[in-house]
This record gives C-alpha cells, sequence and structure tokens, in this order.
C-alpha cells in the first residue's frame, strides 16, 4: 500500500480528532524518522517529548522483546517482577515514597485529584474541597484533566466539569494567595508548561508556592508529564529548584515510546488518601510496561543523560538565541534544557508545516511558539543541522 492510500484509509476509519500532516512515517533509526518512501527527516519532537532515547535503541529493545517471550499480562490481583524494580527505581530516581503505575499522563492526573481529594476527606469529611490550578495550563482531555486545565477553548464544550477549580495567574504569587482558602486542598501546576507555550516556573513562584502550602496544609501537586523524565537536565524538573512536591505526575519519556505514566506521592499522603478499593487500572503497571520502565531507568543512569542534556541543552540554548537575533519574526526564547520555544510573529503552524518539508520535525505549543522537544540523546551536530533547516524555513 502506499502513502496517499493509506492516508485515504486511515481518514475512512478513524475518528477525525487530529489534522495530521500528510506524511507516514516507517521506522525510526537514532534520532531520524522515515517516511515509507525512504525519506529522512530530523525528529526535533520525540513524539510529543516521549522518545527520549530516540529510535532502535538496542538494549531498550532487547528487553522489551525478553519480555514478550515471558509475560505480558497478569493484572493487579498479583505481583510481577518488572514493575516492582520499576517502582523502586521511580522512587530512587525521584526520591519520593509510592508510586502508582497508569496508561497515560491523563490518567495520572485523574489519579493525582483522586488522591488529593480523599486525603483532604480523610482529615475532616467533608466534600466541597477546591483545588487550585493555573491559567494557561494543559494537563490532559479527560474530564477530571480538563477541570484542571487553565485553557477555556479546551473546557468549555464538556462543562459542567467535576470539581470546583479555581485558576491563578502562572508565576504570580499574589493571585495565587487571593484564591487560598479553608476549602482549598491541593494546588496544581507544571514546573514548566509545555502546550501553554514553554513557560518555566519562577524560583521564587514555586518556592512561595510551595511555602503557602505548607503554611496551610495544602498539598503540591507538580506535573512533571512533558517537562520531567530528565529532559530538563534534572531527572525531574523539580529537583532543579529544590522544591519538592507532595504528588507527582509523570509519563510520556517515562516508558520512550511504551503507553504508562505514573503517579508518585509522599508517604504521608499515601498513608491518609487512596486504600483498597478507591482506585485500580486492569492494565497500568503489568509486567511489559514495567520491563520498559525498568530499562529506560537504567539507561539513563547508566549513561548519564541528564548530565548530556544540560550541556546540549546550553548548546540548544545559544543557537536559538543566534537564531532570535537574526530573525526579527522572533521574539522571544523560552524553556530549560532540551525543552525550548521560540515565540513567533508569523504563523507557526507554517513554519512547522514547511520545516516537515524540509525533513525536521517541528511541533507548536499554544498559538505562537515553535517547540523544541528532541529526543534526549542528540548531538551538538543534530542541533547544527536543525539550525540549518530552520533558516532556510524562516
Amino acid at each position: 500500500m502506499n502513502e496517499n492510500s493509506l492516508i485515504d484509509q486511515a481518514e475512512s476509519h478513524i475518528l477525525h480528532t487530529y489534522n495530521r500532516y500528510p506524511t507516514v512515517f516507517d521506522h525510526g533509526e537514532g534520532v531520524y524518522l522515515y517516511d515509507m518512501e525512504g525519506k529522512r527527516y530530523l525528529d526535533f519532537a520525540a513524539g510529543i517529548a516521549v522518545m527520549a532515547l530516540g529510535y532502535g535503541d538496542e538494549e531498550y529493545n532487547q528487553a522489551l522483546k525478553g519480555q514478550i517471550d515471558k509475560l505480558l499480562h497478569t493484572s493487579n490481583l498479583y505481583y510481577n517482577q518488572p514493575i516492582a524494580e520499576a517502582a523502586k527505581k521511580l522512587c530512587e530516581a525521584s526520591g519520593m515514597d509510592r508510586v502508582f503505575f497508569t496508561n497515560s499522563g491523563a490518567e495520572a492526573i485523574e489519579g493525582t485529584l483522586k488522591a488529593a481529594k480523599k486525603y483532604a476527606y480523610d482529615k475532616d469529611k467533608r466534600t466541597d474541597h477546591e483545588i487550585i490550578a493555573m491559567d494557561h495550563s494543559f494537563h490532559g482531555r479527560s474530564l477530571g484533566a480538563l477541570s484542571v486545565t487553565g485553557n477555556a477553548h479546551y473546557r468549555e464544550p464538556f462543562e459542567p466539569l467535576p470539581g470546583i477549580v479555581k485558576f491563578a495567574n502562572y508565576n504570580d504569587l499574589g493571585s495565587v494567595r487571593a484564591l487560598v482558602n479553608d476549602k482549598t486542598c491541593a494546588i496544581i501546576m507544571e514546573t514548566v508548561q509545555g502546550e501553554g507555550g514553554i513557560y518555566p516556573a519562577t524560583e521564587e513562584f514555586l518556592g512561595g508556592v510551595k511555602e503557602i502550602c505548607e503554611e496551610r496544609g495544602i498539598l503540591l501537586i507538580l506535573d512533571e508529564i512533558q517537562c520531567g523524565m530528565g529532559r530538563t537536565g534534572n531527572m525531574f524538573a523539580w529537583q532543579g529548584y529544590g522544591v519538592k512536591p507532595d504528588i507527582m505526575t509523570c509519563a510520556k519519556a517515562l516508558g520512550c515510546g511504551v503507553p504508562v505514566g505514573a503517579f508518585v506521592m509522599a508517604e504521608k499522603v499515601a498513608k491518609s488518601s487512596l486504600k483498597p478499593g478507591d482506585h485500580g487500572t486492569t492494565y497500568g503497571g503489568n509486567p511489559f510496561v514495567g520491563a520498559a520502565v525498568s530499562k529506560t531507568l537504567d539507561i539513563f543512569k547508566e549513561r548519564g543523560i541528564t548530565g548530556h542534556v544540560k550541556a546540549i541543552g546550553r548548546y540548544l540554548e545559544e543557537q536559538l538565541e543566534q537564531l532570535k537575533s537574526e530573525y526579527a519574526c522572533i521574539t522571544a526564547r523560552r524553556g530549560i534544557g532540551l525543552m525550548q520555544g521560540l515565540e513567533l510573529s508569523v504563523p507557526v503552524g507554517e513554519v512547522s508545516k514547511k520545516a516537515l518539508g524540509q525533513g525536521l520535525v517541528l511541533i507548536t505549543a499554544g498559538s505562537n511558539v515553535l517547540r523544541f522537544v528532541p529526543p534526549l540523546v542528540i548531538e551538538k551536530e543534530h542541533v547544527d543541522e536543525m539550525v540549518g533547516i530552520l533558516r532556510k524555513v524562516l
């Protein structure tokens, strides 16, 4: 089947919830993707910050192949070795205590919101608790995740949404303080906003929110689904701020292509929130995804991925700043490590589309930001190649 026929087939049978580019990727190698006709594309999107190790990593692939031949699924009514090992390694990497594995980032958010409400309910038996979220945030498209997503465009068609949620201004501590009351049970935020336009939290803001939470007995929830797993140069972005959450969500690069997410919490929350019967999942944490998470965490540690991200991230920042100095249409650069954004005064969708035509995969964030979230294993030569193509496009 040729590329056009396959696209027609997909459009005939798949629910139209994405406006896809007319490209069919067939396979990947290293930091490159190849379409059905063999054309090569430098990947600076990584499946939306998922493919941290790039494509075809032999050690990772062999771990999954071995688990396929051994055991795929048993349900959470029984123990399995891969997920026990993965849980231990994730707790060690985060410095947190308990983990619940999910199938996606949105499901991790759903479980987190339930845990926060149950924690508050166990303290006072009230059911009118409130959550503070941030404007321009993005936490997922399920109903609970939408309820804390700070973009009315995503929420309005599905309202009323569950829970009582109030939205503060990101990086504006005063706006958070103005919303806190005796019903507030949690504050949720991305450590670095992704979909909203690549906005890192300021140290003053994140530290101030943590102080508010400690003063008022409120849980701090940090969404690290996109900015976690080494992308900022620390295993989790909050580690670079020295501000530890009570609950953290992660997904995307956690499984490097295998659908898996997790929420991780401090022991104080674990002891006083979700109990047997409060939450569950059929597939979450099965042996297959456990093997993926376990091997991913091993590779990150053995190969010093976070140190590599810090070095290459600095180089990427320098090159993006150089582009900004050359082109008036680039109005700002933001980001940390290998999670960067360029704000443009020209249509970013057109830039992304033309870049794809030139063999460069780039995605957007918000309405006017080009997003750079490549595999974490890129080298300087790949940054140079990307910049050369982007110059041509601009």
